[in-house]
């Protein structure tokens, strides 16, 4: 679309899709930025007992 723009000499779209363009890159870099930030979550606990649902238990009426 860019490249369209900048041969039929809508500059003003050229101007706009520019803008889009570097919004979206920068936003991409944020992605990655984040993507590569390691988070420990620990180690799960499986021989603590019985595992129990998350879910109450229902009620019998």
């Amino acid at each position: 679309m860019l490249a369209e723009a900048e041969r039929e000499g809508r500059l003003g779209e050229v101007e706009g899709l520019g803008i889009s363009l570097a919004g979206a890159e920068d936003k991409l870099a944020q992605i990655d930025r984040r993507r590569s930030r390691a988070i420990d979550l620990g180690m799960p606990c499986l021989a603590a007992g019985p595992v129990h649902s998350a879910m109450p238990a229902q009620r019998r009426t």
